[in-house]
């Protein structure tokens, strides 16, 4: 009963509709409110919450913990939409690996539930030697990890998609594709509750209680972003996952010791709209990977309504909050001449500034230089901290790898 009671106290400013409330299990441990707590409600929070509460509905218990009203908010929400294909991290790295796995159950996820998804494809192209010599090693390395790229003549080229220049080369990758991330967020959210776990909204973790000889739970303090003075009890988990996206340094350093600490570091990336028909590729197209960049170059996507957008370019940034566009006039201007490069009939007048978001990136405390490289997904059991899963720098392709992600948490924690 005092479990029980510890809940309601804990949840009460942060269950958003009071007719969704259930009675918890009856099987709860009886020593924590839940199995497991996920920090965290993007899209890789969601996709591991509903991983981890389907392991054993009967008996687990797993409660998502989320700072916003609302899940997905913040990266998941605010980018490219793509489903990539995993042609970029390198070989050994949890990117790859998890990309292509991601990729393949995010494509039967979508096909099963009826998720708005639309696998067009992506052209990389090249205008140079020194690009089209960097295309060549995508579709190396793409080849030897066994993900189909093929590159496309210029007869081809100009037949299919002649709005689109590319001097010197064209790298089709067929397994690229766009999804509607909301629509997949709210399927995440919606089979997570229906199996029945929960989901605690507009609560800000505050503080976090490693498990102790004479408290063997975790327990994560919470308070209401519009009420800052209202610090709840805690709510305590035998698990701890941390997948807080911009916010994962902020727990990781609650929670480790000093040495362990991280700092993040915010790539922001403006989106551009483009309001005219014409030119419109049918597929994606991405400029020659130049290392070093922070990101893929301004691209061209789709959206599922088959509307062209650009971006992301990027500017380094100091706040997470930082996610009104920006409007230098430079930095569009500079947006333009890269989108021109392989789309020369754009029409300068249709494009217009549209929304940002931000990726976080890693770094060392103190690291010079930290954060602009290529950075690997950071998913491991913390050594000396029973029962805590943390998860840094899980930027792009984190929507694609999602449920590969959720899949990886689960074998850490129970294969």
């Amino acid at each position: 009963m005092a479990s029980f009671l510890r809940q309601q106290n804990a949840l009460r400013i942060i269950l958003q509709h009071p007719s969704r409330l259930r009675t918890f299990s009856s099987t709860t441990p009886v020593h924590a409110d839940f199995t497991h707590a996920v920090i965290g409600g993007g899209a890789v929070g969601l996709a591991i919450a509903r991983r981890l509460q389907q392991h054993s509905p009967s008996t687990s218990s797993t409660v998502l913990i989320e700072q916003h009203g609302a899940v997905g908010t913040e990266t998941s929400s605010r980018n490219s939409e793509v489903i990539h294909a995993g042609i970029y991290y390198g070989h050994d790295s949890l990117k790859t690996k998890l990309c292509v796995q991601g990729k393949n159950m995010l494509y039967e996820l979508c096909k099963k539930h009826e998720i708005p998804h639309n696998n067009c494809g992506k052209w990389v192209v090249a205008q140079d030697t020194v690009q089209a010599e960097a295309v060549e090693k995508v579709h190396a390395f793409a080849k030897s990890i066994g993900v189909p790229t093929r590159f496309v003549s210029k007869e081809e080229a100009t037949r299919r998609e002649p709005d689109v220049r590319a001097e010197t080369a064209v790298l089709e990758s067929p397994t690229t594709g766009i999804l509607d991330s909301h629509a997949y967020m709210t399927f995440l959210h919606g089979s997570f509750e229906d199996a029945g776990g929960d989901t605690a909204l507009g609560a800000k973790v505050t503080r976090i209680e490693a498990p102790s000889a004479t408290s063997p739970d975790w327990k994560i303090y919470t308070e209401d972003p519009q009420d800052t003075n209202a610090e709840t009890e805690p709510i305590t988990a035998e698990v701890l996952v941390n997948s807080a996206g911009l916010y994962a340094c902020d727990i990781n350093n609650m929670i480790l010791p000093e040495d362990r600490h991280v700092k993040p570091f915010y790539a922001k990336g403006n989106y551009f709209s483009y309001a005219t028909s014409s030119p419109k590729p049918s597929v994606l197209v991405y400029p020659a990977p130049v290392p070093g960049q922070g990101g893929l170059g301004t691209h061209l996507t789709l959206d599922m309504g088959g509307r062209v957008r650009f971006g992301p370019d990027v500017e380094w940034v100091d706040s997470p909050n930082d996610l009104t566009p920006t409007s230098d006039p430079s930095r569009f201007q500079a947006a333009l001449a890269d989108i021109k490069k392989y789309l020369p009939g754009i029409d300068e007048s249709a494009v217009a500034l549209d929304y940002a978001g931000i990726r976080p990136k890693l770094g060392k405390m103190g690291a010079v230089g930290a954060g602009k490289g290529f950075q690997d997904f950071y998913i491991k059991r913390e050594e000396g901290y029973e029962g805590f899963i943390n998860l840094l720098g899980i930027e792009s392709p984190g929507l694609t790898s999602s449920l590969a992600i959720a899949e990886e948490v689960y074998r850490i924690l129970y294969q």
